[in-house]
């Protein structure tokens, strides 16, 4: 007799997919905070764009961490064990670390410097979760959950950004920046709690006389040989290219819409009711369709909705900025924060399942944190040149630019996710 297969219901509501809401949040915090929470924080104490810009290298150790997650794969903590034992570390560090920054000043004898420091500092935590957090999910889920574990994951990492980029700002309006960091820096606490109560140390067969140099050396070797050369590069192109747009039109997304004239209690209403309830159902329809579909079609279809929400950005830019906040201009930002959350949120699940989906379960923490780690290049790099761009380009050209940079990834699907192959 076989196993009845598992219904829609049962898969939705299991014990893996409430972790993956777990680590989506935990995930997601810190790294709404670099890039949305301290921006919005030193525009409002009047530092240029430009510089804002060349900020966003702060978060250049997203785009190496996959130098340093072989480390993860071979050392084991002495608590919780090889997943969880770091889980742990790097939360506690997070919590501490992120509220530094409610105690510093941006216009002080090496302020900026400081500030950037620390940031780097919380990115480098930050990218030592992931390396983690990402392995033990690929780890707890089947290749058939991979899509909607995912899905969930990415959905719940974008809700952690209302808490930098709502309640947060809405606290800024009424508290010291000092309060709303270090409250901002406690919703790390879930996160802990799933790590010391919920979750389970995956069993996987492992060498455990492998040494380093193996442990650095096999993870690429094994994905060289197993997909070919020339697939592999063609895989690593495509995750480089394929949120390169969506990454370089949200690069300063905060700015933007202090820009716009709006206020920041404002901006944090609105992308609290516009973004909550569209991104919760679209992760969970996304979550579906990626069953029933598969990843590949998903790549394609929500790639088509993660370049169209672009424009929206260049759509607000034009009607911008307002002299005087109305009824027409709160609207006009509740579509496009709505759409932004829709669109690029859907992009991101299937991308992510996606990246699990070509790793090996022997090599997942390096093998994701080279997939990753690519997928971040551009918001290290490129993204520093925003702050630029605009200035030269305007907002509005600028968002048109980020439009047509998305184009190539959607091309590279031909190749590494064809329509009509799963």
């Amino acid at each position: 007799m076989t196993d009845a297969k598992p219904t829609l219901f049962s898969q939705i509501f299991s014990r893996s997919m409430l972790i993956c809401i777990f680590t989506g949040f935990s995930s997601g915090l810190p790294f709404y905070i670099i890039i949305s929470l301290l921006p919005i924080w030193l525009r409002a104490e009047k530092v240029d764009l430009e510089t804002l810009g060349y900020f966003t290298i702060v978060t250049l150790p997203f785009s190496w961490k996959f130098l340093w997650a072989p480390l993860l794969d071979r050392f084991v903590p002495p608590f919780l064990g090889r997943r969880r034992g770091w889980m742990l570390i790097t939360q506690l560090l997070l919590i501490i670390s992120l509220s530094l920054f409610g105690f510093l000043e941006p216009h002080g004898q090496f302020g900026l410097a400081i500030i950037a420091a620390i940031a780097a500092l919380v990115s480098f935590f930050s990218a030592s979760q992931d390396i983690v957090l990402d392995a033990y999910r690929r780890e707890i889920l089947s290749d058939n959950e991979l899509g909607l574990g995912n899905s969930v994951h990415v959905n719940a990492y974008r809700i952690a950004g209302l808490v930098p980029g709502s309640l947060a700002l809405i606290l800024a309006d009424y508290m010291s920046w000092q309060s709303v960091f270090v409250i901002t820096a406690l919703f790390m606490l879930p996160g802990i709690l799933m790590t010391l109560f919920l979750s389970k140390e995956p069993q996987i067969a492992l060498n455990k006389h492998r040494t380093l140099k193996e442990n650095v050396i096999e993870p690429f070797k094994e994905f060289f040989n197993r997909k070919g050369v020339w697939s592999a590069l063609g895989i690593l192109a495509f995750i480089f290219l394929y949120k390169l747009g969506d990454s370089m039109a949200t690069a300063l997304i905060s700015p933007f819409y202090l820009d716009m004239g709006f206020s920041m209690t404002q901006i944090g209403l609105v992308v609290k009711n516009a973004s909550l309830w569209p991104m919760i159902v679209a992760g969970i329809v996304g979550g579906i369709i990626m069953l029933r579909i598969g990843i590949n079609r998903a790549l394609w279809l929500f790639g088509v909705v993660q370049i169209v929400t672009i424009l929206g950005f260049a759509w607000l830019a034009r009607l911008g900025p307002f002299e005087q906040v109305d009824n027409f201009a709160l609207f006009a930002l509740t579509l496009v924060v709505a759409a932004e959350y829709i669109g690029i949120g859907l992009g991101t699940s299937a991308f992510v399942a996606f990246m699990a989906r070509e790793t090996n379960p022997l090599y997942t923490a390096t093998q994701l944190a080279l997939f990753t780690s690519l997928s971040a290049l551009p918001r290290a790099t490129l993204n520093t040149q925003a702050g630029t761009l605009i200035q030269h380009l305007g907002y509005y050209d600028y968002f048109w630019l980020c439009f047509w940079l998305a184009v190539p990834g959607m091309l590279c699907l031909i190749w590494v996710a064809p329509w009509n192959k799963s």
